[in-house]
Parts: structure tokens; sequence; C-alpha cells
């Protein structure tokens, strides 16, 4: 089935790692979608800010709720988990529990995710949480995935998945969802200094593969190493076996 009917033609779970995730990834499509919750695993503040930290979460909840607003979707679709930003490969399989809960709960035909490449460690908290969540549903969804960001040749790329793999499918946006998506996209405020760099002509999906989260996702170092946030990759792909192996599934999913 073509990429962009299996995501319009069923039930979706998005779930995203921070607010502006969804909307750089999907935001263009969303109100395509039959988006039953968005759900967010980190509220998007790291411990940086300090004493500041809360009220960094709460302006970054207000950039979340006025940019999905345009994308008609209502606060009580919102869904957000308490992990730290950064910090969400800490609780690895509490997190995959959640996510089997509201899969469980509201029974999506289609998770939409990040996918695993090395690019943030709360983006590959998220996959790992996701694929592990579906391990454990009694009727598990279609995993589908949208574009984030990794490191190709040392530098950033966006838009695109690692390549090697899959390339996925292209949706292009019309006019009216390109505008609509830079306004989404203009709603992040404390963001825009990072995120005005992703496109919002097409948007690109793909059906997720076997991920072996033992395994670094491409040789060299992992986006996140260059930037020199904690965790190392060694350090990630340890949790997440650990984390596999508190849940009972496998590290391949």
């Amino acid at each position: 089935m073509p990429v962009e009917a299996a995501l319009t033609g069923a039930p979706v779970l998005l779930v995203a790692a921070h607010p502006d995730d969804e909307t750089l990834g999907a935001g263009g499509i969303l109100p395509r979608l039959d988006a039953r919750a968005v759900v967010h695993v980190t509220d998007g503040a790291p411990r940086d800010p300090g004493d500041a930290r809360e009220e960094y979460a709460a302006a970054r909840r207000r950039e979340l709720d006025a940019a999905l607003r345009l994308a008609g979707i209502s606060n009580g679709r919102l869904r957000q988990f308490d992990a730290v930003d950064r910090e969400a490969w800490l609780s690895m399989a509490d997190l995959a529990r959640r996510i089997a809960e509201i899969i469980e709960e509201l029974r999506p035909g289609v998770v939409l995710t990040h996918p695993y490449e090395g690019g943030h460690p709360d983006h590959d908290s998220t996959a790992f949480a996701v694929h592990a969540a579906c391990a454990l549903a009694s009727s598990p969804p279609a995993i589908y995935e949208f574009t984030s960001y990794h490191a190709r040749e040392g530098a950033l790329e966006t838009g695109r998945f690692l390549p090697g793999g899959d390339e996925g499918e292209v949706i292009a946006l019309c006019p009216e969802e390109r505008a609509r998506k830079l306004r989404m996209i203009e709603c992040f405020t404390s963001q825009l200094h990072f995120i005005s760099q992703f496109p919002v002509d097409a948007e690109r999906f793909r059906r997720a593969p076997a991920y072996d989260f033992g395994r670094a996702p491409h040789a060299g170092a992992l986006l996140y190493e260059i930037f020199g946030w904690r965790p190392t990759g060694v350090e990630w792909r340890r949790a997440a076996m650990e984390a596999a192996g508190e849940l009972g599934v496998p590290g391949t999913l």
C-alpha cells in the first residue's frame, strides 16, 4: 500500500520526542490524518535552564498548542509524558509501557514516529519505545516514520532518512499546506534559530524497518556525540538493551 494511503486511511497515533517534532516531520499532512492522539515523550525542556526549566517547558507547551490549533488538533488529543529533554534514554522501558497502554486504549492502525538515526538521543529513545510498545501490544499497529535529522559527513541533514535504506515516499504539500506549516513553525519562537532550516515544501514518510537497537544506526560519530551531549552512543545502546531485557522484548524490533 502506498505510504500516503496508509497514513490517511487508518486511525493514527503520532508519537514525538519534543514539542515541534510533529510539526517538522508531519505538520503539512496533519489535517489529513485521523490523529487520535499526539503524544510527546518529553516536555522539551532540558536541565540547562536551571531554575527556569518549568517556565521553559510551559512556554514550549503554549507554542505547541498554538501550532496544533492551526492543524485542527485540539488540546484534548495531546498527551505529554514527563521525561526531561535529553533524558528519555533513562526511562525507555517505562515509556514503552505507557505508549503500549495508549495503543491498547485507542487501537490505532498506525503509529507515526521518529526513525532510529543517532540524531538526537530523545528521537532514538522514542523510536525504541514505540517499537517495544508495539511488541507488547495485543493488536500491534503498523509503524511509520517521519524524517527527523541526523549526521551526514559530519554535518546536520534534515528532511531525509539515513542513506543506504528506504528513502521513503515524498508527499508534496500544496501552497495552502506549505503556508500553514510555515505558520505552525513560526509558533515555536523559542526554537526558530534551529527549526527555520527545515523544509516546508514536502514531507517524507516510510514504513519503519526492523532495527537492531544494540547496534549503532550508522558508522562514525552520531550527531548528538558531535554536539557533545550525553549519552554517548555506547551508553544509549546499553540502556536500550537493558530496557529490552526488562520488558522481555528482543533488541531487534
